[in-house]
Formats: C-alpha cells, structure tokens, sequence
C-alpha cells in the first residue's frame, strides 16, 4: 500500500542511544536535557534566534490567539487544515474568511483589507504546503490598522524566503512537528516569536503560566513537549539532508513526467527556498479527480484530497461563498510523497494519472 506520506524513522539505534540518556537522567519531561540540546540545535538549523518547543503544532495556535486575538475577529484563510479555524473557535474569537490566491493557494492579501472591521484583532494566514503568504503585502496591513499576524506555518520546516526563515516573518509563527511532517518528533510543534516580552509571555503560557514553581506569571495551559518526543527529534534531525534530498528526488520525477497540460500544480512564490512538503495537484473538476483517485486506488495507492473541505464549509462557522478556495478544494490531491518512494511505484502512479487523463 502506497499513501500519501511515510514516517521518516531514523535508525533505532540512534533513538535508543537518547533513550538512554533519558534512562540516566531519569527525567522524562518538563523541560529536560533533551528537549533544551533539541531547541538550540533547531535553532542553528532553521538560523532563528528563539524557539519554544511544544507538545503538538495546535497548541501554539490557540496560544497565541489566547495573547493576541482578544476574542476578537481573526481574518484568515478558508483553505487550510481544519486546526487552523477550529482554533480561532476554540479560543472564542471569530473566524473572517478571506479567499486564496488561485495559483499560491495562499490567503489572497488584495482582499484582506475589505474584511478589516473594527473587532478584527489578527490575521491568521497559513503558509499553505509551506509555499509562504505575500508576507510583505501583510505586514503593510497590520501595520495600518494596528493589527497582530500570526502564521500557521505547519508545513513550512525549513522554508526561507528572500534569505531569511520563514519562521521570522509575523508577530508569531507556528510549526508542527507531527510523524507526517518532513521533521517530527512523534507528536509535537513550535513556537517562534521575535519580541522578547511576546517570547516570554508563549514560554509561561505553554508552562500552566508559571514563575517558579510556587507563583503564576499569568493564565496558562500544558504545551510542554516530553523527552521521548525531543529524542525523536534528536534522531531525525541528523537526517535532514537525506529527507529533503528524497522528498526534491520525487518531486522532480513528477514535474518531469506528470502531463501537467492537463493538470495544475502549485506555484512556489518567487525568492523561496521551498521544503518539498507536499505535492498538491488540481485535476481539471471534481468528476475528473474521483476517478483518478479511483484509478490509484485499484492499484493500491492513496492519495489524500487535501484540503478537503474549504474551511468556510465546516459546521461551526457561518457560511459565507469563498469560491475560489470551494474550487480548488473540490479538484485538489496530494500525491504520494515521502523518502524511499521506489521509481518504479512513481511510474505506475504517473501512468494511471496520465493514462486517466
């Protein structure tokens, strides 16, 4: 069975040897050695000043619409997975759609601007299959009407643009770490932000709110990340040039041999130094990609219609026509994409979509 991705699993030998400095330490979680050496090596890795590391790539969403949403109207993008909007109702803020941009798949920044009320508090845009938002054009924005941007950047491990990590951009930025994503930990995410008092107020939310072990900066919730987890990360992390290597290999193969007149495939936004996260491709209508799901399915392959639904669509949220993001969803997959994928499996999967086609 061929899916959509593959967890990367370093050799065990290399885990079992952090296992066992958990062993000696006898410390598996709050803050231990471990997940210390994971934070400073990701900093030198990503070229970022400040991380926090957290227990999954959610948490930090709703922590940092907890600091800056105010309950407020948080203007954000309908296409995206669902933790995206499902935070900003979680936090008691309201989500305010705005459209994508149909070749970015971003938020589309022309229109954020007309959706700006006076209850909205932040943006939450996603740097969608880590193909980065127009960054520049939104921070105009928040600059004019006094907003917070904060940047759902879960896919974007390792992405830089104009130079710089994807990470620096916005008020806070925010990663997942889960077994799906190109690095992992297992489970787990991170928080980045530039201001030391916005850094200082992330640390103690994701700690209870504590200042010590007997006092309280402040509200707080558990987002602390265990030992096990940094080890995880500590084994994968190594490994990262082979990952992206295989991940760009597979990539290559299919913008070579895929009959891309026949299907769209996502544009990277100039000046970035892209991850290779994901693989979306938008098939001509939905009838068209139902049967090239079909056609893959019968030779054991799956791939995922991501993201599926348009995120104005879901059950909590009030309806609203975002058409662009509706059309894309309904005719978008994800192909399989992940380290080891044999050439011969990417031939078959190239052959039925071209042959559907």
């Amino acid at each position: 069975m061929i899916n959509v991705t593959k967890t990367f699993f370093p050799p065990i030998e290399e885990y079992q040897e952090q296992l066992q400095r958990i062993w000696k330490n006898q410390w598996l979680t709050n803050r231990g050695e471990l997940v210390l050496e994971l934070e400073e090596k990701l900093k030198n890795y990503l070229s970022v000043d400040h991380i926090l590391v957290t227990n999954n790539g959610t948490i930090p969403i709703q922590i940092a619409l907890k600091l800056l949403g105010n309950g407020g109207e948080i203007i954000t993008t309908p296409f995206s997975y669902v933790a995206t909007s499902a935070a900003i109702v979680w936090e008691n803020c309201t989500p305010v759609f705005v459209d994508i941009h149909p070749e970015y798949l971003t938020i589309d920044e022309t229109k954020i601007e007309a959706a700006i009320t006076d209850k909205t508090t932040a943006i939450l845009a996603t740097h969608v299959f880590g193909n980065p938002c127009h960054v520049e054009a939104i921070e105009a924005i928040v600059k004019k009407y006094n907003l917070k941007v904060i940047y759902d950047a879960a896919h974007a491990f390792g992405v830089s643009y104009n130079g710089t990590s994807i990470f620096e951009y916005g008020d806070v930025s925010t990663c997942s770490f889960h077994a799906t994503k190109l690095f992992h930990t297992g489970e787990g995410g991170a928080l980045f932000a530039k201001d030391p008092k916005l850094q200082h107020q992330l640390f103690y939310s994701h700690n209870f709110g504590h200042d010590g072990p007997l006092a309280f900066h402040g509200l707080g919730i558990n987002g602390k990340i265990s030992e096990l987890h940094a080890a995880m990360g500590l084994a994968v992390l190594p490994h990262m040039e082979t990952i992206l290597a295989e991940r760009k290999r597979v990539v290559d193969f299919y913008n070579q041999n895929l009959d891309v007149t026949k299907v769209q495939t996502l544009k990277i936004r100039e000046n970035t130094q892209w991850n290779y996260s994901y693989y979306p491709v938008l098939f001509e209508n939905e009838q068209k990609l139902l049967e090239t799901i079909e056609k893959l399915n019968q030779i054991n392959v799956f791939p995922r219609r991501y993201f599926y639904p348009s995120l104005n669509q879901v059950p909590y949220v009030d309806k609203v026509d975002m058409p662009v993001s509706e059309d894309v969803a309904s005719r978008i997959v994800c192909l399989p994409l992940y380290v080891g994928l044999d050439e011969n499996d990417l031939k078959r999967i190239v052959s039925t979509i071209n042959s559907t086609l």
